[in-house]
């Protein structure tokens, strides 16, 4: 399996990571049948967390808050430099789900890497679950 770290150089910020390159598992398809997968995510803000509580359709459904956090938080994918709360609700489950995992990750761990174990070998080791500009995990 090849990994590769791909990580965005840090903005305004120096030392101090801010942006965080992904590739999906399987893209976002838009209108005209494109398919988007590689993106950036940046970490999220105190605000962030907060504005998308007064946001009516999180009060309604409280699952619809990570809809409001990746959309504030991806800030591109592929071509697409304005992703919305409707590029988010049209990915594909298993897209979503990597999305929901990578946040996690950044936001809470502060790196993009999985510790794993061989299960041939029994070796343990560390990948990058953000993926590489060819789309492996």
């Amino acid at each position: 399996m090849a990994v590769n770290l791909a990580l965005a150089q840090p903005r305004g910020h120096e030392g101090l990571q801010t942006e965080y390159q992904f590739v999906l598992p399987r893209g976002y398809l838009d209108q005209y049948g494109r398919t988007h997968r590689e993106g950036v995510m940046r970490l999220a803000t105190a605000r962030d967390e907060i504005a998308p509580q007064s946001d009516p359709r999180v009060r309604e459904n409280p699952a619809y808050l990570t809809v409001v956090l990746l959309a504030r938080t991806v800030t591109r994918l592929g071509e697409i430099s304005a992703v919305d709360t409707t590029v988010v609700e049209e990915l594909f489950a298993s897209d979503l789900a990597f999305l929901q995992d990578l946040y996690r990750r950044i936001n809470q761990q502060g790196h993009t890497e999985a510790d794993v174990r061989c299960p041939g070998c029994g070796r343990e080791f560390s990948v990058n679950v953000a993926g590489d500009a060819a789309g492996e995990s």
